[in-house]
């Protein structure tokens, strides 16, 4: 369906120091596994997290290799490296994130501005989409591992776990 394309991402981590978000994608046309360093630039403690996996995914330099990183992917690295900034630990940051991304089925939705209801809504399809897909599904594909050298850089690194079902 449709071209194919080019890059598959993989597995998709962030590293703190410095900050970078670190994509592992197959070229398709050269048939290799490679990796790619995105330097994470003005990016502060202050800054939105949805705004700046905006605008990544959206740069023109790596929007074709970003095209199988969901946008709630990018959000949940930026926001671990946001709590890093602000001197939170992994786990901390993590289960901020998974709260602020879990429906709370008390909440009542009439009271939530657009903004907040739009991005639940994201949440619901998202949910949906991954129940949808299951193995029989030609989109499917099983996770791939791939062994990697590992260098320093790659050991201060801490990869999304949750990336192999979203690819």
């Amino acid at each position: 369906a449709g071209a194919v394309m080019t890059f598959t991402a993989q597995k998709c981590g962030i590293c703190f120091q410095p900050p970078s978000i670190i994509l592992i994608y197959r070229d398709n046309s050269q048939d290799k596994t490679r990796q790619r360093i995105i330097p994470v630039r003005n990016f502060s403690k202050f800054s939105d997290c949805s705004r700046a996996a905006e605008q990544l995914k959206n740069n023109p330099r790596h929007k074709a290799y970003l095209e199988g990183v969901s946008l709630r992917q990018l959000q949940k690295l930026y926001s671990l490296l946001r709590g890093h900034l602000e001197g939170h630990s992994l786990a901390e940051s993590l289960e901020k994130f998974q709260q602020e991304e879990t429906i709370d089925p008390e909440e009542d939705m009439n009271k939530l501005d657009d903004k907040e209801l739009a991005k639940r809504k994201s949440i619901m399809d998202e949910l949906f989409e991954k129940n949808r897909k299951k193995k029989d599904d030609p989109d499917f594909v099983y996770n791939v591992e791939v062994e990697f050298p590992l260098d320093e850089q790659l050991e201060s690194c801490t990869w999304d776990m949750e990336s192999d079902e979203e690819i």
